[in-house]
């Protein structure tokens, strides 16, 4: 998944986060600073409060980097994806006090964050693997958050949706009513400018719709809010003659059910955007 956080990316959103952060400096640290000999080394830990699944190591370290010009030393003991335990010690940090304490509330607040929707995707992973069924995402993120939220999820398992607009074709319903309300005539019209790279998704409410996007042979059909047994009835109608997405008022305790009708995909905002932070801190030496 390194794709999702090419460096010269990440680098660019840490420094508009650092820049949010310090303003024209920390004046806390700076003027505990100013009583040192300017030598100093300080160290810390970064201890897990909460069991859970890492994430976001490499953010972490920018944040460090940039400030310090490489002059904080970090050593992980674990890697993204990997399970954490309550008071676990996952990684040493090291360097002059400055550095250190005017990047912790940021470094922390990038993999709480992260670990957090990591967390949280992989318990609905885990409910689906049984099945056989994929988990996704949606575009519902934080705005100028999505690279770190989609990478979160994907560590814990899930199986990403759409990045942005131009990743594939996503006809709703308003899409199809400007196009005059049939799903088969606004998918040909759609193929028209479509390059052979990109699927062509239809969002469904309807069993009559389903029939249409059948007939229009587009390559993925979601069925938006249905009921269990509406989502049979479209799955066997389909019968493997598109994907099927299945979203809308999914939750943990669902989940099951949903899976046993026969879906590929079932896809949630709620890996994303009701997904609570990790407990992580720093713990002084």
């Amino acid at each position: 998944m390194k794709f999702l956080l090419n460096d010269f990316i990440v680098r660019d959103y840490v420094k508009e986060a650092l820049k949010e952060d310090i303003g024209y400096g920390d004046i806390s640290t700076d003027y505990v600073c100013a009583h040192l000999k300017g030598d100093e080394i300080f160290e810390v830990n970064l201890r897990t409060r909460q069991d859970g699944i890492f994430c976001g190591k490499e953010v972490f370290e920018i944040v460090f980097d940039i400030l310090s010009n490489g002059k904080v030393e970090i050593e992980f003991f674990i890697n993204d994806g990997d399970e954490i335990k309550k008071d676990d010690i996952l990684a040493k940090i090291k360097g002059f006090p400055r550095y250190v304490l005017t990047g912790e509330r940021l470094a922390l607040n990038f993999v709480q964050r992260m670990s957090g929707i990591a967390t949280y995707t992989k318990k609905f992973v885990d409910i689906l693997a049984p099945y056989g069924v994929k988990m996704a995402d949606t575009r519902k993120n934080t705005p100028n958050f999505r690279m770190f939220e989609k990478y979160s999820a994907a560590i814990g398992g899930a199986t990403l949706h759409r990045f942005n607009l131009c990743d594939c074709i996503m006809l709703k319903d308003n899409h199809i009513a400007l196009l005059g309300g049939n799903i088969k005539e606004a998918v040909e019209k759609v193929r028209e400018f479509n390059s052979h790279a990109h699927k062509i998704e239809v969002e469904c409410d309807k069993f009559e719709q389903v029939k249409e996007a059948v007939n229009a042979k587009v390559d993925i059909i979601m069925l938006d809010n249905m009921t269990l047994d509406e989502i049979k009835k479209c799955t066997e109608f389909i019968n493997k003659r598109a994907i099927v997405e299945i979203s809308g008022n999914v939750k943990l305790e669902t989940l099951p059910e949903l899976a046993k009708t026969g879906v590929d995909v079932i896809s949630s905002s709620a890996i994303i955007t009701k997904a609570g932070t990790l407990d992580l801190g720093f713990d002084y030496l």
